[in-house]
């Protein structure tokens, strides 16, 4: 089982984080069997199919390099140009294989888990330079792993050589016999199948390596449940600073709702226990708001404001409580306050314009339902 530094086993599996954030430092799986097969066996593959047409074009080349115009001679600053022109021809004879072999690269990495960019990867690790780690990994298990591999590809290849080469050796005594054209072309189509075969063996040390890898890949990137239980803390925010976050969004949501105190038209109190600030404009609203509420030492901060900018206050403890569990602030009061609500505001609106030496505007009283009975204030 593994373990990490302090030596707790790695037994749960890699988060989805922890898989990103592999890939961005450049840890993913790769097979290196599977990729030499694919370029090995496309590029003996793509010599199969069209090596006629490269074998002409290179004779061509050939007749052409070695029958030279005399008339270079002569000028022998032109010889420059001329060899340029010789190596950039046979270039484009050999342009189709390096073609093939060139797109056989991504196959590997495509099988593995896709293609995978990341800055960090070219950053240096000093770490990779330390020469213990560099002994456990020759040593260890990985290193056990590789000679396996390495003893498995040499038994892979004799096999498969030994399997082809056996059959074949009655016609390959025979070349002997052939005009020398003939046994090169045989002998070159022999070559190129026993390649092949070559070629398919190390496939199959391929289709075992390539799931190893992957396997070792998840391996090494297993957690403890320590770690497991850090990065949900990490992900989901350690509690105090959740904590701490929550009182800062509480003291500006309560700074907010002080700042728009002034702006009620109503404080709507239990003498000692709650306010709620309304206000209502007819033009704009269809109904009165919740500008502020609060109980306790909030309720006193809101009638200190209230007080300091003149703001009615109006003694309803059962509208208050009513108003306190049942209206959110910034949102229009319950259908069922509207009466009760607009007789207060009645008796606020009738206070503003009433004049000494006339009768006091008295509060009707008012009928609020709490839920488990019917008060009263005036």
């Amino acid at each position: 089982m593994a373990e990490n530094e302090n030596g707790q086993e790695k037994t749960e599996e890699p988060s989805a984080k922890r898989l990103r954030e592999a890939r961005e430092k450049g840890n993913v799986p790769r097979s290196r069997e599977l990729a030499t097969v694919a370029v090995f066996g496309a590029g003996v593959a793509a010599l199969l199919a069209m090596g006629g047409g490269i074998t002409a074009r290179a004779q061509d080349w050939m007749r052409a390099a070695l029958s030279p115009d005399r008339g270079l001679l002569d000028r022998p600053d032109a010889l420059f140009g001329h060899t340029g022109m010789l190596m950039l021809e046979f270039f484009w004879i050999l342009a189709p294989l390096l073609l093939v072999t060139l797109l056989a690269c991504f196959i590997a990495p495509a099988v593995m888990g896709g293609f995978n960019f990341a800055s960090k990867g070219l950053v240096p690790d000093l770490k990779k330079l330390d020469p213990m780690a560099g002994l456990k990994r020759i040593y260890g298990p990985e290193g056990l792993a590789e000679l396996l591999k390495s003893l498995l590809r040499v038994i892979l290849v004799g096999v498969a050589a030994a399997l082809f080469l056996w059959p074949a050796m009655p016609r390959l005594r025979a070349m002997i016999h052939q005009p020398l054209e003939q046994a090169a072309a045989g002998g070159m189509k022999f070559a190129l199948w026993m390649l092949m075969a070559t070629a398919a063996a190390l496939l199959l040390l391929a289709l075992v390596d390539a799931p190893y890898q992957k396997w070792n890949w998840r391996r090494k990137l297993k957690m403890t449940r320590q770690e497991l239980r850090e990065e949900m803390k990490e992900s989901e925010g350690r509690p105090e600073v959740k904590g701490r976050i929550r009182q800062l969004q509480h003291e500006m949501s309560q700074r907010r709702m002080m700042e728009d105190v002034p702006t009620a038209d109503v404080i709507v109190v239990n003498p000692t226990h709650y306010a709620v600030a309304l206000k209502y404009d007819g033009d704009s609203m269809r109904a009165p708001r919740v500008v502020a509420k609060g109980v306790d030492e909030i309720a006193l901060r809101i009638r200190e404001v209230a007080a300091l900018h003149r703001v009615t206050l109006v003694e309803a403890p059962p509208l208050a409580r009513v108003l306190y569990r049942e209206a959110d602030i910034g949102q229009e009061i319950p259908v069922k306050l509207y009466a009760a609500v607009a007789q207060v505001l009645s008796y606020v609106f009738q206070l503003r314009s009433w004049r000494a030496g006339t009768p006091r505007p008295q509060l009707a009283e008012l009928e609020v339902d709490e839920g488990d009975g019917t008060g009263t204030a005036r």
